[in-house]
């Protein structure tokens, strides 16, 4: 939704020749209660059908980005085959599509789960450093269909010539995301709306990194028009904090202190440690990106755009 957002600004100061986007979706009535009165500006087609089905677009196309996936891990237990066939049948479709169409590039949304985990403990992880991922946890679903719809893409290119890039987003936050996909700080933000305490089900200490959306559209297009073919890349902040400090965090820029933070789960099960560690970027920045919005900021702007 950001980057065609992105791309509809562009076409609005006119500063370019338009750009035409099409939009594969899975519902047109949700989608256009998503975009709004975007959803009728000129230079952009909907079109209704799963990403798995052929398509059959008969004009030309110079570009893809394939970001049809469920991210929300709600939906890796409810439906776990709905979350491997957009991976790994939808993946391969559209690379064959891209190939038809001898498009300039193919960008795929990867995770930086892929990686797995990683028991060697490193404060950062590369896109070459990988651990465990058990293919017994139906919660790996989205793992293991990340993983094999990245090889789809270097093994497309390999043997086809498909220009496919990827790339692996860390937390990914800002105004408009869904609070009710069931992400950790998703149910955060949700409790801050409404006024709820913060309910934390672990002990808090696990880290995570987050990207501010701005940042991580501006990587997004840096890898599809600049990017290696064949190659990942992570997007990723320089820093990650606890989902304690996260919570923290969040409690202050709302300025309620009646707003306190809970604890529920089961000290004997639960680990505090991380075993993902931070996202290594510095491939990305070889490209010319690097983050500019800190979580604080972030969500500020974040909270502020529900409260429009």
């Amino acid at each position: 939704m950001y980057m065609i957002k992105t791309l509809l600004y562009i076409n609005s100061i006119k500063m370019y020749n338009p750009i035409n986007i099409v939009c594969l979706v899975r519902n047109i009535k949700k989608a256009q209660s998503c975009f709004g009165e975007f959803f009728f500006q000129p230079n952009i087609q909907f079109i209704e059908q799963d990403v798995c089905e052929k398509l059959n677009y008969k004009k030309d196309v110079d570009y893809i980005v394939h970001a049809a996936s469920q991210a929300s891990p709600k939906y890796f237990f409810s439906d776990p085959v709905g979350t491997i066939n957009a991976n790994v049948l939808g993946t391969n479709n559209l690379l064959r599509f891209a190939f038809e169409k001898k498009v300039k590039s193919f960008l795929f949304f990867s995770t930086g789960e892929v990686n797995g985990d990683i028991f060697d403990k490193k404060n950062l992880v590369s896109e070459n450093d990988y651990g465990i991922v058990d293919p017994l946890i139906v919660r790996n679903c989205y793992a293991e269909s990340k993983r094999m719809g990245e090889n789809m893409c270097v093994s497309w290119y390999k043997q086809y010539n498909v220009p496919a890039k990827i790339v692996r987003p860390s937390h990914t936050y800002g105004p408009g995301f869904n609070i009710e996909d069931g992400r950790v700080f998703a149910s955060f933000v949700s409790s801050i709306l409404k006024n709820k305490n913060i309910v934390i089900k672990s002990d808090g200490l696990a880290k995570r990194s987050f990207c501010y959306i701005a940042d991580a559209i501006r990587a997004y297009f840096l890898v599809l028009l600049n990017g290696e073919n064949g190659q990942a890349y992570n997007v990723s902040n320089d820093y990650e904090i606890s989902i304690k400090q996260l919570a923290e965090l969040l409690i202050n820029i709302s300025g309620n202190n009646n707003i306190k933070i809970e604890y529920d789960y089961d000290k004997n099960k639960v680990s505090s440690s991380s075993l993902h560690g931070l996202l290594d970027n510095k491939k990305v920045k070889e490209l010319g990106w690097s983050p500019k919005i800190k979580e604080e900021e972030g969500f500020k702007r974040t909270i502020e755009s529900f409260n429009l």
